[in-house]
């Protein structure tokens, strides 16, 4: 194989983006280190550094945590507070990881690492079991509608590779998971992640877990249909208008597809003006297409002369989505210096649209350890989490968030200090 078929084939893999959860000292960073360093996707020299860096720390073996906690104070405390985000790939798939702090003080990191993921691990610790930091990371990835969850058990090594455990600790999750309704698939995985069994290889010290290494089961989960490959949504970004001679009459919209199948000919209704036309060609820097769907970044042209601009969206006519400024939705609050009340007024950022806001109720602020609304305390804090109603300046082209991740999310912003305030996502 040529060095330029090998690319393509590099670039035309299939990715998954995957996050990681769990509590302080479950082994998260050790997992996705050893992830990397079983699976060869480390260099030489990253890995004299870490040998290097573990013995002036008087570790007894290579910590593989120092792989993705790049920060110093990450390393002098041991535990994570950034996100880090790492990426690798094996013959089947290419991979993106989010290694999340699990502090409740660093929910919003969280949730940031989280909002992009198709499959999330949650970490639990065999000796612990599930706690009130695994049912808020559960909670946490079943409202960003991650449909994926890997509940791997760590520390097997700790308590005897002992089978009871093990299912004591499915048995406690599968009762809580059956009160959350996004999460469509949960695999259970014992582990340890500090000696690799199950990690990349089958572990010989619990022959009674017949499923799947963890890194088969990454490589083989099908997400084919989380992405929302029906109702076809772009968000105008830019208007390319090339002042040459050669591209005299090019008048291209670009953006990145964020739901459903556009082709040349399709009917197109170009969002709020509701004005229709068809596509005349899809264009990348390659060349044309046959069809674009998402994440692709294209620019359409169409045939006839409409006047649309940046926040702009194109839709299909038949599952057009309607023009709504009142927004229902779920936020976690981002900001440590400022807090959120009612009538407060903001930034809010939709896709390629920016518009002001006024919330004009806060509904409820959700206990996350008990899934209880709390309904006598309205202000909302740093990491809080709850549900808000807000009236915007100018109509948003927006879904459920349940219906589309991108179409259905957005960020508030402060007026003033220009501050991300919040995360939310439309009901």
């Amino acid at each position: 194989m040529s060095e330029s078929e090998s690319s393509a084939g590099y670039l035309n893999m299939d990715l998954l983006r995957f996050t990681t959860a769990g509590s302080v000292d479950d082994g998260k960073s050790t997992l996705i280190g050893r992830l990397l360093y079983d699976s060869k996707a480390i260099f030489e020299d990253q890995l004299e550094a870490m040998e290097k860096s573990s013995k002036s720390r008087g570790d007894e073996n290579v910590n593989l945590a120092l792989l993705t906690d790049g920060l110093r104070s990450e390393r002098e405390q041991g535990i994570t507070i950034d996100v880090a985000y790492r990426y690798f790939a094996t013959p089947k798939r290419k991979f993106i990881i989010a290694d999340t702090p699990g502090h409740i003080q660093y929910t919003r990191n969280m949730v940031t690492g989280a909002s992009t993921a198709n499959l999330a691990i949650l970490l639990v610790d065999a000796r612990k079991g599930v706690i009130e930091q695994t049912c808020r990371h559960a909670f946490i990835a079943n409202l960003l509608r991650i449909q994926h969850v890997v509940v791997c058990v760590n520390k097997m090594d700790l308590v005897d590779w002992d089978e009871a455990t093990y299912n004591n600790i499915v048995d406690d999750f599968k009762k809580f998971a059956s009160r959350l309704d996004n999460i469509v698939e949960i695999t259970f995985i014992p582990v340890s992640a500090l000696l690799g069994d199950n990690i990349v290889d089958k572990s010989t010290n619990m022959p009674w877990y017949k499923g799947p290494a963890m890194l088969y089961h990454l490589e083989t989960v099908y997400i084919g249909t989380d992405q929302n490959n029906v109702e076809a949504r772009m968000p105008v970004q830019w208007v390319i208008r090339p002042h040459s001679d050669k591209w005299h009459d090019f008048r291209g919209f670009a953006g990145r597809i964020a739901g459903g199948v556009f082709k040349p000919g399709d009917q197109v209704k170009v969002m709020p003006s509701g004005f229709e036309s068809t596509i005349k060609a899809i264009h990348t820097m390659d060349g044309e297409l046959e069809e674009a769907f998402p994440p692709m970044s294209v620019a359409i042209t169409l045939n006839d002369e409409i006047d649309i601009s940046r926040g702009d969206m194109l839709v299909k006519p038949n599952n057009a989505p309607e023009p709504r400024q009142d927004i229902e939705a779920m936020i976690c609050w981002f900001s440590s210096t400022k807090k959120l009340a009612g009538r407060g007024k903001y930034i809010l950022r939709h896709t390629t649209k920016e518009v002001k806001a006024l919330v004009t109720e806060v509904n409820y602020k959700v206990n996350i350890n008990t899934l209880h609304k709390v309904e006598d305390d309205l202000i909302f804090n740093h990491n809080d989490i709850g549900r808000i109603s807000l009236r915007t300046s100018a109509p948003l082209i927006a879904d459920s968030y349940k219906t589309n991740r991108i179409s259905g999310s957005f960020v508030l912003i402060d007026e003033l200090t220009n501050e991300t305030v919040a995360a939310g996502m439309i009901i």
